[in-house]
C-alpha cells in the first residue's frame, strides 16, 4: 500500500515515462494524445494483466487526487477574464453560446442512446458532454458524482469515452476544414490585419526587453504569490461549494474554487491588488492537472468496462456525426463563412470531441498548410481552454441534477 505521498511520486514517474513515450511514437504525438494519460494507462493496464492472474501488486492512496483536480480548476477560473471579451468579444460570446448549445445537445443525444440500450439516462450524460467537451479532465472530476448517482464503473466510462473521442477529434477536424477551404475556394488572409479580421496581434517583444526581466527573486515571489492566492482560492471555494450543496445542488467540488479565481482575476484586472502572475498560475495549473491525472489513472478499473463496448462506440459515432453537422451548419455560417471561419471549425471539433489541446494541433496544421488565420486563433483557445469549462459545469450539474 502506498501512501498519497508515493502514489503521486509513482504518479510522476510515470508523468516523465509518458512524455518520453509519446516523444518515440509518432502515432501518439500526432493525435495529442496528453503524456499523464499514457503513464496513467501504463499502470491501468499492467493492474488489468494482474487481476487476470488474480494478483494484486500494489494500492494506491488517491487522497491528494482531489486537491490537485481542485487546483488545475482555480487555475482555469483565474483565466477567466472578462477584459479577454473585449477582443472580438462579440464572436467570442458567439462560439462560446454555440459551444454550450452543443454540450447540451451532447448530452440529449448520449441520454437517448443510452436509453435504447438499456442503461442509465447519466450514462448518456457521463458520454455526452461530460468526456467529450469537457474531456478526460472534466470526466474524471465528475466520475464520483455519476457513481453515487449509480453509474457502474463511472470513471472508467469516462475515461475510454474521452480518450475515443481525442482521437475522433484528432481525425475529424483538418479534413472537415479542408474540405470546406478547397471546394468553397475560400480565400486565405494575406496579412493579420485584412479587413473583417480580428486586430494584429503583437509582435514578439525586442531582444532590449528580455534584458529588463524580473529577477530570480521577483519570478521566486511571483510563483508563492500565486500558490497563496490558488490555495486561497481552494479555500474560500470551498465553503462556497459546501454552501451550495446544503441547498439541494449536485456540484462539482471545484465550482466554489473556480468562481472565486474568476473573481480575484477580475478585481486584478480592474484595481491592481493583487499582482498576479499568469504565467505561475499556468504553471501551477498544468502541473496540478498532469499530476490529477496520471494519479486517477494509475487507480483506474478498466475490467469495468465489460459489455460496455457497443454502447461506447455507437455513441461515438453519432456524437462525432452530431459534431460535423453543427460544424457545417450553424457554426460555419454564423462565424462569417470565410477562411477563418472554416479554421474555427476544425478547432472546434478538436475541443468538442477531445480537447484544447486537439484544436489548437488541428488549427495549427491548417495554417502550416493555407496561411495564418488569426481570428480563429484568438476565438478557439479563449472558449476551448477555460470559458466552456464554465458553462460546461452548468450544463451537466442540470442534466445530474434532472436525472438523478
Amino acid at each position: 500500500m502506498l501512501d498519497p505521498v508515493q502514489t503521486v511520486a509513482c504518479g510522476g514517474l510515470f508523468l516523465i515515462a509518458g512524455y518520453a513515450i509519446r516523444a518515440r511514437v509518432p502515432l501518439l504525438s500526432r493525435f495529442s494524445i496528453p503524456a499523464p494519460v499514457i503513464g496513467g494507462l501504463l499502470v491501468a493496464l499492467a493492474l488489468l494483466a494482474c487481476r487476470q492472474w488474480k494478483v494484486t501488486p500494489v494500492h494506491f492512496d488517491t487522497a491528494f487526487q482531489q486537491p490537485l483536480m481542485i487546483a488545475f480548476f482555480t487555475a482555469i477560473g483565474f483565466n477567466a477574464s472578462t477584459s479577454l471579451l473585449k477582443v472580438s468579444g462579440r464572436q467570442i460570446v458567439l462560439f462560446l453560446g454555440l459551444a454550450t448549445g452543443l454540450a447540451v445537445v451532447q448530452n440529449l443525444v448520449g441520454i437517448g442512446l443510452a436509453t435504447a440500450f438499456g442503461l442509465p439516462p447519466l450514462f448518456g450524460v457521463i458520454t455526452g458532454s461530460v468526456t467529450l467537451a469537457g474531456g478526460p479532465a472534466t470526466g474524471l472530476a465528475f466520475a464520483p458524482l455519476f457513481t453515487q448517482a449509480g453509474v457502474q464503473g463511472a470513471p472508467s466510462v469516462a475515461l475510454a469515452n474521452a480518450m475515443a473521442g481525442i482521437i475522433c477529434g484528432s481525425v475529424i477536424g483538418a479534413p472537415l476544414a479542408t474540405m470546406l477551404i478547397e471546394r468553397l475556394k475560400l480565400r486565405t488572409p494575406q496579412s493579420l490585419d485584412v479587413a473583417g479580421s480580428a486586430p494584429a496581434m503583437p509582435p514578439p517583444a525586442p531582444a532590449a526587453a528580455a534584458a529588463n526581466a524580473a529577477s530570480a527573486e521577483e519570478q521566486t515571489y511571483a510563483g508563492l504569490r500565486s500558490f497563496v492566492l490558488i490555495l486561497l482560492a481552494m479555500g474560500i471555494g470551498a465553503w462556497i461549494s459546501g454552501g451550495l450543496g446544503a441547498l439541494g445542488l449536485t456540484l462539482p467540488s471545484y465550482i466554489g474554487a473556480m468562481l472565486v479565481g474568476a473573481l480575484i482575476r477580475n478585481v486584478d484586472d480592474h484595481l491592481g491588488w493583487f499582482g498576479l502572475s499568469l504565467r505561475s498560475i499556468d504553471i501551477i495549473g498544468n502541473a496540478s492537472l498532469s499530476l490529477f491525472l496520471v494519479v486517477a489513472l494509475m487507480n483506474l478499473h478498466l475490467w469495468d468496462l465489460t459489455g460496455l463496448a457497443m454502447p461506447l462506440l455507437v455513441n461515438l459515432g453519432v456524437q462525432s456525426i452530431v459534431v460535423v453537422a453543427f460544424c457545417c451548419w450553424p457554426l460555419w455560417w454564423l462565424m462569417g463563412r470565410d477562411y477563418d471561419a472554416a479554421v474555427m471549425a476544425s478547432g472546434f471539433v478538436g475541443f468538442m470531441l477531445g480537447t484544447t489541446a486537439n484544436a489548437m494541433a488541428v488549427m495549427s496544421s491548417l495554417t502550416e498548410r493555407f496561411g495564418p488565420a488569426p481570428r480563429a486563433f484568438l476565438v478557439a483557445p479563449i472558449v476551448g481552454a477555460f470559458l466552456i469549462d464554465f458553462t460546461n459545469a452548468i450544463v451537466i450539474t442540470f442534466f445530474i441534477n434532472g436525472w438523478k
